[in-house]
C-alpha cells in the first residue's frame, strides 16, 4: 500500500492545550480523503504541520516519501487554506502567471483558468472578485504548480451551489487522473458524497475512520418514515422489532432502526394503515455527532 500522507505519533502543543494528541493518520495516494471535526479539533493544526508551517511538538510526517516541509516537497503539493487575501493591483491572469513561475513544471494558464472556472474573469482584477470567486482563484493558486498532492482546508466557503457543484467535479476529475486530494469541511454532505476515505478528528485525536458507508454502519441509524390511519401509542411503536427510537413530525412518524428490512415487514403486516412510507440511509452527520461526543 503506498501513502501520500503518513502521520505517527503526531502531537502538536501550545503551552499546556494539546492541540493535536498523538495522532496517527494515513491517506492513500490517489484517492480523495477528507479530515473532518467540530470547530477546534485540531484538522487546520494538522494540514498546516503536513505542509510544514508548523513543526510538531512531537511525531513524525512523511509527505510522499519525505520529511514534511522539504523544497522538494513544496514543488509537489499544493494547499488552499482558509484565509486567501487577493493580491493587490494584479489581475487574475497575472497572479496565475506569478504562482506558476515559482515552480518547474507548471499547469498552462488555460488550464488553471479551466479548471477555476475564470476564463471571464481573466482580466479582471483580483481584489475586484465576489468572495466566491476569489475562493476559485486561490483553488487555482494551489494547482498551479501541477501538484501530485491537494490539501484543501474548507475550499467552498463562499461559493454559490453552481460554483460548488462544478469545484466537486473538478476534484473527482483531478483524483481520476491519480492526483490525492485531503479536505476539510464543515458540509458533512458534501464529504458524504466525494470522499473515499474519512478521517473523524475531536479534541486533538482520531475518533474514527473508514469509509463514509463503513462510518454511517458502524455509529448511525437508518429511518423509516410513514403515516397512519391509527392513533398509535409510544408504547406500541417501542415494541416493533429493532426500534431504538422515534420521533413524531405532525402526522409523520420517524422510527429509526439497524435494521430496516424487519421493520418494513412488521409494519406492513400491523394492520395499521400504513401509507406514504418512505426509507432513508443513515446520515454522516447522525455519525459524525455520535463518534465526537464518544470522544
Amino acid at each position: 500500500m503506498t501513502y501520500a500522507i503518513e502521520c505517527t505519533g503526531l502531537s502538536k502543543q501550545f503551552g499546556s492545550f494539546h492541540a493535536v494528541n498523538d495522532i496517527n493518520l494515513r491517506f492513500k495516494q490517489g484517492q480523495i480523503s477528507a479530515l473532518l471535526g467540530p470547530n477546534g479539533a485540531g484538522k487546520t493544526t494538522t494540514i498546516s504541520m503536513i505542509l510544514g508551517l508548523q513543526k510538531p511538538t512531537s511525531g513524525s510526517i512523511n509527505v510522499l516519501g519525505m520529511p514534511a516541509g522539504t523544497k522538494e516537497i513544496r514543488q509537489r503539493i499544493g494547499a488552499l487554506m482558509q484565509d486567501v487575501k487577493a493580491a493587490d493591483g494584479l489581475t487574475v491572469k497575472e497572479v496565475l502567471e506569478l504562482f506558476r513561475s515559482y515552480y518547474r513544471n507548471p499547469l498552462s494558464l488555460a488550464r488553471l483558468l479551466d479548471l477555476s472556472g475564470l476564463q471571464q474573469e481573466a482580466k479582471r482584477r483580483a481584489s475586484a472578485l465576489s468572495g466566491g470567486q476569489r475562493r476559485r482563484l486561490a483553488f487555482a493558486q494551489s494547482l498551479a504548480g501541477n501538484p501530485e498532492l491537494i490539501l484543501l482546508d474548507e475550499p467552498t466557503v463562499g461559493m454559490d451551489i453552481e460554483a460548488r457543484g462544478r469545484f466537486w467535479d473538478t476534484i473527482r476529475t483531478l483524483a481520476a487522473d491519480g492526483r490525492t486530494v485531503v479536505l476539510t469541511t464543515h458540509d458533512l454532505t458534501e464529504a458524504d458524497g466525494v470522499a473515499d476515505h474519512i478521517a473523524i478528528i475531536a479534541a486533538g485525536r482520531v475518533a474514527a475512520e473508514g469509509t463514509p458507508a463503513q462510518l454511517k454502519a458502524q455509529s448511525a441509524l437508518r429511518s423509516i418514515s410513514f403515516r397512519s390511519g391509527c392513533d398509535l401509542s409510544d408504547a406500541q411503536l417501542m415494541q416493533l422489532p429493532g426500534v431504538v427510537k422515534f420521533e413524531r413530525h405532525a402526522d409523520h412518524i420517524h422510527l429509526y432502526a439497524e435494521n430496516t428490512d424487519i421493520l418494513v415487514g412488521a409494519l406492513l403486516q400491523s394492520g395499521w394503515g400504513i401509507y406514504d412510507l418512505e426509507i432513508q440511509s443513515a446520515k454522516l452527520e447522525e455519525a459524525f455527532r455520535i463518534l465526537t461526543n464518544q470522544q
